[in-house]
């Protein structure tokens, strides 16, 4: 089990960027993977980007490749989520969690913090 509590979020003009923080407690050291998450109102929860805990190996949707860049900070333990070109649709709930394995699957995900709200207005 790992605590984990994201921060970061706020409203911002398309076209901008936002920096989410996710700082982790607990046996972080038994965790192989974290990633973030997202959901907007009516949706269902999106896969945005994982990355290995010992390694800078990532995966990311689709969506937000090239725009969306994760990565950790071993020292403060803490993960993050660097977003630039920020568009309407990226306006959800983001949530950091912590896998089994480098994976897309929400299902693969055991701890999971509670979220923080990203707006991004024209």
């Amino acid at each position: 089990q790992v605590q984990l509590v994201e921060s970061g979020g706020g409203l911002v003009q398309a076209g901008g960027s936002l920096r989410l923080s996710c700082a982790a407690s607990g046996r972080t050291f038994r965790r192989y993977a974290m990633g973030w998450f997202r959901q907007a109102p009516g949706k269902e929860r999106e896969f945005v980007a994982a990355i290995r805990s010992e390694y800078d190996v990532t995966y990311y949707a689709d969506s937000v490749k090239g725009r969306f860049r994760i990565s950790r900070d071993t020292a403060k333990n803490t993960l993050y989520l660097q977003m630039d070109s920020l568009k309407l649709e990226d306006t959800a709930v983001y949530y950091c969690a912590a896998a089994g394995r480098l994976t897309a699957n929400p299902l693969d995900y055991d701890s999971w913090g509670r979220g923080t709200q990203v707006t991004v207005s024209s």
